[in-house]
């Protein structure tokens, strides 16, 4: 009885990438629809969720149902199908199901192995293991034509077409469902490639000749049961013959120390003695063996006369097999024994030592005096354990050889690594040698080759990946092992008595500045003191000058190039703490030049001159070797390629001393420009440095990078801060705060124009311009944060011309000014005074303006244009009302508040009378604000320091100062940063940076 209620016939065509296109018809050739074919075909199918997320295809007017070659074995391996439907199938789809019903077990059961064919072609596809199968099972594939790998070429030829694509198709689906059953998470596919690196290995070799079994012994994908594994021996050249020797052997597994030479012939079959339980084995893969290392070695090495290794190897070709061949065999699965010493010897590479001669470092002032001193060596060469002198190398080299035997050890001489070699002895010994400059850093670093070519060539990447480079190591003689010592640990240099004429008592560590000053200049090295602030770098520099004066009578006299602000203050400080010191002034209009400025030059022991003179009189001061340059608040040259800079860094002395509590404000040249004046050439040129570190420590953030530097800089760098507790200054506390303010009405309405006007501008402008429209609007926005009057450029009354100064409208404009004066008002009360800082001269003058209208006394305010004169009768007028009496007439009551511009006033002054500062515009570099700061807050100082700074909420202010809070300072990371970022943004990091918060502003 039929109980079926239809039948269906089913047709499947395999594509090359294994997925599979379903057609179906029912009786009288009526084709079933793609849904009736997927509810009908997979109700069963839970991996399609029953028939529902599989495609449906078009081809010629018929619907056809794509399976993914994933799912093709599985699917017709199983074959759960409705039974009330009579299924059809035709030849090929029978065909496809017996197959699959027996490959559906290989991948359940892990039977499954890599295809050699296809990681010939460089893929990684899976074929099923045919050693597995069940002799009824190998039946089924076999009769399909079907075997591991690839089936024979007579048969390959007798097939039609189709039947070649149903069987790759079938070939692909196996492999596509062993990546998706065994391989499909990530966690798989990673322990797949940890376990079997060698089927991910690129333009990995496949020898000629190799059987699948051999292929997958060799990948480790499986065991060898050979009681034996076929290795190559290398055999060294024995006392009676000069010659190397290839061999063949049998390693025994269970004992590796047991070998069995063995000889084949050209056809290979094997002759020799092993234990009777190998022939088998040896007789199945001898023959394999030849055609494998046919494919593996030139023919010179195979020596075939007759029998492998027949002839002895010359030294060309054992050198080519130790540094080549041996690992291409290695890579091709074959065991390779090479003699004992052959791997110590290939990590061991070549060094070049100069050996300091015993005299060299003794005698300061002598044979060593300064960096670009020459050094008197012996050149001596280490290859492995063996140290040659510069004769026994070159008799080596003579030889003409690539392995050598001397003083009973196999010694090898790689050509590259010895043109290297005599590169460098024939650049260092026929050039300028080497230099104390040289020793130094190569100690610094480590004897690391930090990329330097002693030979003055660059060397090719193909160079480099065939020899390391050489490395040039210096063996110190005990007088400059000292000196290196001590001048990587300052706690190992000699202490100084302080000069009898100094009328200061040192702290400790002023002391210790002052005997490392000293210290460097006995070996002609230069110097950059870096202490914070109010540490005393005057008196540490004055004591060093009293010593010089000293210790050196009939010297030349001292530089000190200083910012024109603190002229004054150099001359008082050091009449007041070293007056045996006589000083001249180079300043002014009536400075001398020619012989008249030499003649009183020669009689004082320090010069005082300041950087614009410098600039102005460069041949006038370049007349005197000077005994020392001192450059104080030496930021000032850190822009290498400004004229101040280059004059600077020109002028000639024994010795330089850089004072600066910013060696690095933003950018890594700075620092270059810095020690290229104390130590010229010591970090290269400026484009060497900036390669060699700018680079990699700005940009990339280099670690290494940054510790290299570091290390090269830190001999030469005396940085000391406050907080260090070796200081113990017992300064009082500092106190930073910030005072948050709102924009008025009217400054809102303008900082958004200026916004929008600058977002307009960004649409249309492109490359140098665009980043001058950026910092211009910077400039107007920081402006009208400080006051709308310097936007508008109105003119101010001024009080002189009788005219009324309408004050409370004037601040009512400006909340930052509001604010101010509301704090100077309450500080007066309790008799503090104050310090304001500003970038701007139009701020500044308003400021004096408006305070000294509602203060009703007088305001000082220092800024560029303020001459040498005034700003020491400001300072002195300002600092002296510090202890002044209560109750004195206005007009005698000292100054309360002093004004200065950030440029003019940030630096050099010493200004404790005041124990309050006030930032009232905010600068883009703490490091400036810090030093401004540092006038009132130094030695000196006994009240705390309250420092106030202003920001203008849901402003550029705002965000600046959040990025700042989280900026790593460069002085203390030797990371750079710098404004220039901003006009680096896009046009909407721009928006986001300087639209005005309105939920912040209110």
């Amino acid at each position: 009885m039929n109980t079926h209620t239809d039948t269906l016939h089913i047709r499947v065509l395999l594509g090359g990438y294994g997925d599979a296109l379903i057609h179906g018809y029912y009786n009288e050739y009526r084709s079933a629809t793609g849904l009736s074919l997927k509810q009908g075909l997979f109700a069963w199918h839970d991996a399609s969720f029953y028939g529902t997320d599989l495609e449906i295809r078009q081809l010629e007017g018929l619907e056809l149902v794509l399976l993914p070659a994933e799912m093709v074995i599985p699917f017709f391996g199983e074959l759960k199908v409705l039974r009330h439907i009579e299924w059809v199938w035709d030849d090929r789809t029978s065909r496809l199901i017996k197959a699959a019903s027996v490959l559906a077990r290989c991948i359940e059961n892990g039977n499954y192995v890599p295809s050699l064919a296809a990681f010939r072609s460089g893929k990684l596809q899976w074929t099923w293991d045919e050693e597995a199968l069940a002799p009824e099972e190998r039946d089924v594939v076999e009769s399909y034509g079907l075997t591991t790998d690839t089936f024979a070429e007579d048969r390959e030829e007798s097939r039609e077409d189709e039947d070649m694509e149903f069987i790759a198709g079938l070939r692909a689906a196996f492999s596509a469902a062993i990546f998706h059953t065994h391989y499909g998470s990530e966690a798989a596919a990673s322990d797949l490639r940890r376990e079997f690196p060698l089927l991910f290995a690129k333009n990995r070799p496949v020898e000629e000749g190799i059987d699948v079994k051999d292929w997958l012994v060799a990948i480790g994908w499986k065991a060898d049961n050979a009681p034996f594994r076929p290795a190559l021996q290398l055999l060294e050249p024995d006392e009676e013959e000069n010659a190397w020797r290839l061999r063949l052997v049998l390693q025994d597994k269970r004992d590796p120390s047991a070998l069995a030479p063995v000889r084949l012939n050209e056809e290979g079959e094997a002759f020799g003695s092993w234990p009777s339980a190998w022939s088998a084995n040896v007789r199945q893969r001898s023959a394999s063996w030849l055609e494998r290392l046919r494919s593996s070695l030139p023919a010179e090495q195979l020596g075939m006369n007759r029998e492998l290794f027949a002839q002895p190897l010359d030294d060309e070709s054992a050198w080519r097999f130790l540094t080549g061949d041996s690992q291409r065999l290695l890579e091709a699965g074959w065991q390779v024994l090479l003699p004992a010493w052959w791997e110590a010897a290939r990590r061991k590479k070549p060094r070049l030592r100069a050996k300091v001669g015993e005299g060299e470092g003794s005698r300061a002032g002598g044979s060593l005096f300064g960096l670009d001193s020459l050094i008197d060596f012996d050149w001596r060469i280490a290859i492995g354990d063996v140290d040659l002198s510069e004769a026994e190398f070159a008799e080596l080299v003579a030889r003409n050889a690539r392995l050598v035997r001397f003083r009973g050890q196999w010694i090898q001489l790689d050509p590259a690594l010895l043109a290297q070699i005599r590169r460098a002895m024939t650049s260092v010994g026929q050039g300028k040698g080497l230099s104390f400059q040289d020793v130094l850093q190569l100690h610094l670093l480590g004897g690391q080759d930090q990329g330097t070519d002693l030979d003055g060539e660059n060397n090719s990447e193909q160079d480099a990946d065939q020899a390391e480079r050489i490395r040039l190591e210096v063996e110190l003689n005990e007088h400059l092992v000292k000196l290196i010592a001590q001048l990587n640990q300052q706690a190992d240099q000699p202490k100084l008595a302080v000069p009898a004429g100094l009328r200061a008592e040192l702290r400790a560590y002023q002391q210790e500045g002052y005997a490392w000053l000293s210290f460097l200049r006995q070996f002609g090295l230069g110097a950059c003191l870096a202490d914070d602030m109010g540490l005393g770098k005057t008196v540490q520099l004055i004591a060093y000058l009293l010593r010089i004066q000293e210790t050196a009578k009939d010297s030349p006299p001292s530089l000190i190039v200083c910012p024109t602000s603190v002229l004054g203050n150099w001359q008082k400080e050091i009449s007041r703490f070293a007056p045996p010191l006589k000083v001249m002034l180079h300043y002014g209009s009536k400075r001398l030049g020619g012989e008249a400025f030499l003649e009183e030059a020669m009689q004082a022991d320090v010069v005082l001159t300041s950087y614009a003179t410098c600039s102005l009189d460069q041949e006038t001061l370049q007349s005197l070797t000077w005994t020392s340059i001192s450059l104080d608040e030496a930021q000032n040259i850190k822009n290498a390629q400004t004229r101040q800079s280059t004059v600077v860094r020109s002028l000639p002395a024994r010795h330089r001393i850089a004072l600066t509590g910013t060696p690095i404000e933003n950018r890594l040249a700075e620092l270059w420009s810095l020690y290229d004046f104390i130590n010229p050439g010591y970090l290269g040129n400026s484009r060497e440095f900036n390669n060699r570190f700018a680079a990699a420590i700005e940009k990339d953030k280099d670690e290494q990078t940054t510790t290299d530097l570091q290390k090269l800089i830190k001999p030469f760098m005396l940085r000391r801060k406050k907080k260090d507790p070796a200081i113990q200054l017992d300064l009082p506390d500092k106190n930073e705060m910030k005072t948050y303010v709102h924009l008025t009405a009217e400054q809102g309405a303008l900082y958004e124009q200026t916004v929008n006007e600058l977002m307009e501008k960004m649409q249309k402008l492109e490359g140098i311009e665009r980043k001058g429209a950026i910092l211009a609007a910077l400039t107007q926005l920081k402006q009208l944060c400080d006051h709308p009057n310097l936007l508008t450029k109105e003119q101010l009354p001024e009080i002189a011309e009788g005219k009324p100064l309408d004050a409370e409208t004037l601040i009512s404009r400006s909340s930052k000014l509001e604010r101010l004066l509301d704090m100077v008002k309450e500080l007066r009360e309790e008799g503090d005074r104050c310090l304001i800082f500003t970038q701007y001269i139009g701020m500044g003058e308003m400021l004096k303006l408006v305070l000294g209208h509602e203060l009703q006394e007088p305001v000082l305010y220092l800024n560029g244009s303020t001459s040498k004169v005034a700003r020491d009768r400001m300072i002195e007028q300002f600092q002296s009302g510090k202890d002044a009496i209560q109750g004195l007439p206005p007009s005698e009551t000292p100054p309360s508040v002093f004004i200065l511009s950030l440029k003019a006033g940030g630096v050099g002054l010493n200004l404790t009378a005041a124990n309050h500062v006030f930032h009232f515009d905010r600068w883009w570099n703490p490091a400036v604000e810090n030093q401004a700061t540092d006038r009132a807050y130094r030695m000196g100082q006994t009240r705390d320091v309250q420092v106030h700074k202003f920001i203008s909420l849901g402003t550029l202010e705002e965000r600046i100062d959040e990025m700042l809070e989280s900026k790593q300072q460069l002085s203390d990371n030797v990371i750079s940063s710098s404004e220039g970022w901003i006009t680096e943004l896009s046009t909407d990091e721009l928006k986001d940076l300087f639209t005005l918060r309105r939920d912040i502003v209110g």
